[in-house]
């Protein structure tokens, strides 16, 4: 679905140009879990802007669903690290708000809302405003705001990272769950190594800036309930730690 063609990414400071990305190349199927690891700086989230249509290459190209991408696509939705939600508009407000830009009829608005509210166990909140809610039910709130749009690639940037333990794990089930639903290709940066092992069944390892792929793991018993605790869960966890720390 997803080819990244000789990226490279560059960005224009006071004390000069920069390189953000290095030589990309990446090929992401269809349906795809895919795990983007690397150290802070090394240009996870600028591949993410350039997926969303948000950020050109300054060489290279971006292929998607076989054409170059250029700007944004509506298939396409980007949950950010700080959820993103308007402080003003309640939790239902703030969930519909994809489906109401876009038009749609006030029924399918509400109704689409609803069931993803109730699968993610936010609707009995869906008057509370962001700041009446826990940092887990603002999460859920940005997800089924991204979902309702029905997108076929859905891009995460660190959505997990400021959860304590227990909710970050019940989300990530949440959405293994929903991937597997809805058969999504899906994009999610981290800097967790256990997450990445959990939620990717490809992951991608990124060098230090300028970011360039180190290399990718295939990971077939990624979405079992029990993966957590198997050997094979901590080998997985061993391999992305050599790959990354081979890069320093």
């Amino acid at each position: 679905m997803i080819r990244l063609e000789k990226i490279i990414v560059t960005y224009r400071t006071d004390a000069g140009i920069h390189e953000a990305l290095a030589g990309v190349d990446l090929a992401i199927e269809r349906g795809t879990s895919c795990v983007i690891i690397g150290p802070t700086g090394c240009g996870k989230t600028s591949l993410l802007y350039l997926l969303a249509g948000l950020l050109e290459p300054a060489s290279g190209q971006v292929i998607l669903d076989g054409r170059p991408l250029s700007g944004v696509r509506r298939q396409t939705s980007l949950i950010l690290q700080q959820h993103g939600l308007f402080p003003w508009k309640n939790a239902l407000a703030n969930a519909s708000l994809g489906l109401g830009i876009r038009g749609a009829a006030r029924e399918k608005v509400m109704g689409t809302t609803r069931t993803l509210m109730e699968k993610m166990g936010i609707w009995d909140v869906r008057r509370s405003y962001p700041a009446q809610l826990s940092g887990g039910q603002r999460q859920r709130v940005a997800i089924a705001r991204s979902l309702a749009t029905d997108p076929d690639l859905l891009l995460m940037d660190e959505p997990f990272s400021a959860l304590d333990a227990m909710t970050r794990e019940s989300l990530q089930e949440l959405f293994l769950g929903l991937w597997k639903e809805r058969s999504f290709t899906s994009v999610l940066v981290t800097h967790s190594i256990e997450e990445a092992a959990f939620l990717g069944n490809r992951i991608v390892v990124l060098s230090p800036r300028p970011g360039r792929v180190l290399g990718i793991l295939e990971n077939p018993e990624m979405g079992d309930p029990r993966y957590r605790l198997s050997e094979s869960f901590h080998l997985m966890c061993s391999g992305i730690r050599r790959l990354m720390e081979g890069s320093r």
